[in-house]
């Protein structure tokens, strides 16, 4: 099992294999790894989805992530205001929360 989904596999593991093979195998060594964006680049590009389309279970990690492939804490917290006059307001409001909770414990 790799590292990448240890969480999935944690979470559904048992309960659906295949979908954790799917984010293993397609998303994260397929998707993830293609040359074409940078890790930092994918990383924004899927914070701002989830915030658009308020997500904040998968926004959790992938915050997380963001930070490791490179994006500074500030950074995220700047595109998240950023996001709230095309996304929404109340979905910034949520990200941002769950940014304030995450940065708060590192």
């Amino acid at each position: 099992m790799s590292k990448k989904s240890n969480s999935a596999q944690q979470l559904i593991g048992n309960f659906a294999p295949k979908l954790v093979e799917l984010t293993d195998q397609v998303l994260f060594d397929d998707i993830w790894e293609r040359k074409d964006l940078s890790k930092r680049d994918r990383s924004l590009i899927t914070v701002a989805a989830l915030v658009a389309l308020n997500r904040p279970d998968q926004l959790r990690f992938h915050l997380g992530k963001a930070v490791e492939n490179g994006v500074k804490e500030q950074e995220l917290i700047e595109a998240i205001t950023h996001l709230a006059f095309y996304s929404g307001w109340p979905n910034a409001m949520t990200a941002i929360m769950i940014s304030k909770e995450l940065f708060s414990k590192g």
